[in-house]
């Protein structure tokens, strides 16, 4: 895996790796996430971020119109993560109310459970979902 970190302008640290648009790529986002939040000394986050990249990652994989995704991971308070995939699709994700036994539909309701706040930034060539966790 190779991972890129990056100085902002904003002095935001970030870290970001472009991956392969299939389901492998989650576990792949999964430990970017890991690593970030175990330089920043924040791993009690870890369980929560890593299941809200799971669902955004695997939402990008089905529904992009691309090769690739983007997933970032940045800090811009020091007790705040924020989240994100970036992918060339302009359909925006929908939140499904799934019934009982449906066997997928519950991950933006699951996102919405465990970040403090998440959303969606439309872009001219596609989109970023992200969510944010707060340490406490």
């Amino acid at each position: 895996m190779t991972v890129t970190a990056t100085a902002r302008p904003t002095g935001i640290p970030g870290y970001s790796e472009t991956l392969p648009r299939s389901p492998e790529s989650a576990a792949t986002a999964r430990r970017l996430v890991r690593t970030a939040l175990a330089t920043w000394r924040l791993e009690q986050l870890a369980d929560a971020a890593t299941l809200i990249i799971s669902e955004l990652t695997t939402n990008a994989v089905q529904h992009a119109q691309s090769s690739a995704i983007r997933v970032v991971v940045t800090r811009p308070e020091p007790a705040t993560v924020q989240i994100a995939v970036v992918d060339k699709s302009g359909g925006q994700p929908v939140r499904y109310e799934a019934d009982e036994d449906d066997e997928s539909g519950r991950g933006l309701a699951l996102v919405e459970l465990m970040a403090a706040r998440w959303g969606i930034d439309l872009l001219p060539w596609g989109k970023r979902v992200w969510a944010e966790l707060v340490a406490s």
